[in-house]
């Protein structure tokens, strides 16, 4: 005797309206109904794993002899069936079923519902409702209290024989199999369920985040007669760096690794030295620039790694103030920003302290 998990995978998503069934569709790097396989597999906890399909055409993956691939029904409850007629092969004890539509369930509560098998016959979990809710029956609207109400989730959780028995005599379409249960008065387990296991149903439903990488580099000449601003601050100095703008190598390298990182560009593009109204600019306003335009590209900044290569001055002693300042124009924390102070052991212009460069490598993330 032993476990067996059955995964429906053969609906139309009629309402995701896409070309694609839904649980072909990518999400977080691979298609929604491996995620389900895969945390079982990866659980150890089942000896069976049967997933059932509309048909293959989608299915690009090799999996191991222990996943057999069914062809369901029309309707979720005739592919359930199919499955539990392909278990009863099997001789297993318990069987879990489950939506593939929803990939977030955790190994925790596969391990929950068959513990609360050893002394129940169906274990279902569940999760409350947080909005208002309302019943309409016969043109008369009814309240319900929230706490009251039940939002069971899948994988739910049988003994194979009762399940099995109820299901090969039911005759109506059913949502899931908890409902054969209690139409017929028969006592279920209800345990608490993940707010994280929600089921796909709307494209919108899968917020897709996306991970991009940009390098920025600038230099810059140091000479007499200008103002030095590093990181947005400016420091005393005998020198400063010569730009068409104030001339802030470590702004000017952060702007262009966000660029980069969010596919806009360089900072040339978007303000020319050819153009008057940059002439002697801060800087800051710049890069405030972008990181507006930014959010209304929806690309949130990660974390910015930040090298000012440069003689002097030593950048330990303005470490924080720099951090503070990026922090506040780009709208990230402190903790998201790091810089390190670098020399090239006097060698070379920079040694000679007669330019300042710095290097930049930004993460953004993009939901779409």
């Amino acid at each position: 005797m032993s476990n067996c998990f059955i995964i429906l995978a053969a609906g139309q998503s009629k309402r995701f309206k896409s070309n694609k069934p839904k649980q072909y569709i990518l999400y977080k790097n691979k298609p929604i109904y491996e995620h389900s396989v895969d945390k079982v597999l990866k659980s150890g906890l089942f000896k069976h794993v049967i997933l059932v399909v509309k048909n293959n055409f989608f299915i690009k993956r090799k999996f191991s002899k222990k996943i057999k691939i069914i062809k369901g029904g029309r309707e979720r409850s005739d592919s359930s069936l199919i499955g539990l007629k392909y278990a009863k092969k099997l001789n297993v004890k318990n069987v879990l079923i489950h939506d593939s539509a929803r990939p977030n369930f955790s190994i925790k509560i596969l391990k929950n519902i068959l513990n609360y098998l050893k002394k129940n016959k169906a274990v279902v979990p569940y999760t409350n409702a947080t909005d208002s809710i309302k019943y309409n029956f016969k043109n008369t609207i009814y309240n319900l209290l929230r706490k009251n109400a039940l939002l069971t989730q899948t994988p739910q959780g049988f003994r194979f024989k009762d399940l099995y028995k109820i299901a090969l005599n039911n005759k109506k379409n059913v949502q899931d199999e908890a409902t054969l249960f209690i139409d017929r008065n028969l006592k279920i387990k209800f345990i608490r369920g993940e707010n994280t296991n929600y089921k796909i149903t709307y494209k919108k439903d899968i917020k897709q985040k996306k991970i991009f990488y940009g390098i920025g580099f600038d230099v810059h000449r140091l000479v007499p007669g200008r103002k030095l601003y590093l990181g947005g601050l400016k420091i005393k100095s005998n020198l400063g760096t010569l730009g068409h703008s104030d001339g802030d190598p470590v702004l000017h390298a952060i702007t262009d690794s966000i660029l980069g990182a969010c596919n806009m560009g360089d900072i040339g593009q978007k303000f020319s030295d050819k153009n008057k109204k940059y002439k002697n600019i801060r800087s800051t306003i710049l890069l405030k620039k972008i990181i507006n335009e930014i959010k209304l590209k929806d690309y949130y900044i990660n974390n910015l790694d930040i090298n000012i290569i440069t003689q002097t001055p030593k950048i330990s002693k303005f470490k924080k103030k720099m951090i503070q300042l990026i922090s506040d124009i780009c709208e990230i924390q402190k903790n998201q920003i790091n810089i390190k102070g670098k020399t090239t052991e006097k060698l070379g212009l920079i040694g000679k302290e007669k330019a300042i460069a710095c290097e930049v490598i930004t993460s953004v993330t993009k939901y779409d």
